[in-house]
């Protein structure tokens, strides 16, 4: 198959021609509208947050739509980020936590400890990943100087807790080395989650872990699903989520699948505080865009009509 011509580059005058004569797209303020571009750029502007306002068949907008929908939607998928990104370094934090305070309870502080394959799930199946996982740890204890606390524990006692080489680890890390754990070390981890396995716990981290990739790198968030999936829980049933066959149609590797993990992983008083902020950012961009429609957003965040009921049920 013949590969397409690589587009052009455009002036920003010419790109805002374009949106005005060829997508029908409102600006009303041109000098305003090439600020933004300016600022963000068009392919991360126009082409990341034109989903809700945009028809694929007529390749215009939405009649009514404006330039201002589309930074609206872009600033709030900014402030869903951090907002989303904050309460996952909640969850981040505690498994670290807990991976150190049972581990060491366990094992022993010695950095060796950490650093033996065999106090580690060793079976043929992750007995490569494991290796990995010992190497990269090995060069953070030993040899790593970007973290001065981490070279403070070396130098000083010649021993780096895994306590303190925790701190160091990304969430992608720390799932990765819970992954490896024995069992009866997941299990005593994952009971501080109440009704949460050690396996459903391992399901929860590979889906926040490729969502916080995407609030790092600052990539859109509100539509993004990922390719791995949380359990089906009793919330999923408790709300009536639909379904397609055996599947859920929300709630299994999309933004409500966010929302379900942060119910059975966190405190339920900072669960409630991420619930509030979230309404208010939705709200506050319902008002904020003159074509918007909030049912479109929540099917593309892969919110149900009654995601806000999820705090009323037990678990």
């Amino acid at each position: 198959m013949a590969k397409k011509s690589p587009k052009p580059f455009l002036t920003y005058k010419t790109q805002l021609n374009n949106l005005i004569q060829k997508k029908h797209l409102i600006i009303s303020n041109p000098d305003y509208a090439i600020s933004k571009l300016h600022d963000i750029c068009y392919y991360s502007l126009i082409d990341g947050y034109k989903i809700l306002f945009y028809n694929p068949m007529t390749r215009t907008y939405e009649p009514g739509t404006r330039f201002e929908d589309i930074v609206a939607l872009y600033e709030f998928d900014e402030q869903l980020r951090s907002l989303v990104f904050q309460y996952i370094c909640h969850v981040e934090q505690k498994l670290r936590s807990l991976i150190s305070y049972v581990f060491c309870e366990t094992y022993s502080e010695n950095q060796s400890a950490y650093l033996m394959p065999t106090n580690y799930n060793y079976s043929p199946k992750n007995k490569n990943g494991i290796n990995q996982l010992i190497k990269m740890l090995t060069f953070e204890a030993n040899v790593n100087i970007e973290h001065a606390y981490v070279v403070y524990q070396r130098n000083t006692y010649g021993n780096v807790p895994l306590w303190v080489i925790a701190n160091t680890l990304t969430l992608g890390q720390t799932s990765k080395m819970y992954s490896f754990l024995t069992t009866s070390i997941q299990t005593k981890i994952s009971t501080n989650f109440l009704h949460v396995s050690e396996k459903e716990l391992s399901q929860y981290l590979k889906v926040l872990t490729h969502f916080r990739n995407i609030c790092a790198h600052n990539e859109r968030l509100f539509s993004f699903r990922s390719r791995y999936e949380i359990p089906n829980t009793a919330l999923h049933s408790k709300m009536r989520i639909s379904k397609s066959g055996s599947q859920y149609n929300y709630g299994k590797h999309d933004l409500f699948a966010v929302l379900i993990s942060f119910r059975y992983l966190l405190r339920k008083e900072d669960f409630v505080c991420f619930k509030r902020k979230l309404a208010k950012l939705i709200n506050h961009f319902a008002k904020e865009t003159s074509s918007f429609k909030k049912d479109k957003l929540l099917a593309a965040m892969g919110f149900p009509q009654n995601w806000s009921n999820i705090s009323r049920y037990k678990l």
